[in-house]
């Protein structure tokens, strides 16, 4: 979160959940790729949203279910915990310019997850 670049996209998987508990939204703006549909060039917005999820969410646990690496893309599937649910997601990842980004995920199943904008 201080600069560092994760070497694959299971680390940047890892340090994105991180960063979301921590409300580190600068680093998930920053490690967020163009073609996610959340990107916005309106970061104000777009980091009071991140910090509103962060602060009303209990993180408690990530579990990582299949990790299938690439050169230039990559696709993890984990299970986030909350404290008020759980959730399912196979996330892919771009590499561009030697760093790694978040696309986009697909939710297998979520269970009773509130969701905020």
């Amino acid at each position: 979160h201080r600069g560092a670049r994760p070497n694959d996209a299971l680390t940047l998987m890892k340090s994105r959940y991180t960063a979301y508990a921590l409300g580190q939204a600068d680093y998930i703006i920053r490690t967020t790729h163009p073609n996610h549909p959340d990107w916005s060039e309106d970061t104000v917005a777009w980091r009071a949203s991140i910090l509103a999820f962060s602060e009303h969410t209990e993180f408690r646990r990530l579990e990582i279910i299949e990790f299938i690496d690439g050169e230039a893309e990559a696709f993890v599937t984990f299970r986030a915990v909350f404290g008020e649910g759980e959730m399912v997601e196979r996330s892919q990842f771009l590499r561009e310019d030697e760093v790694w980004l978040y696309v986009d995920g697909a939710f297998c199943r979520s269970k009773s997850l509130r969701a905020f904008p």
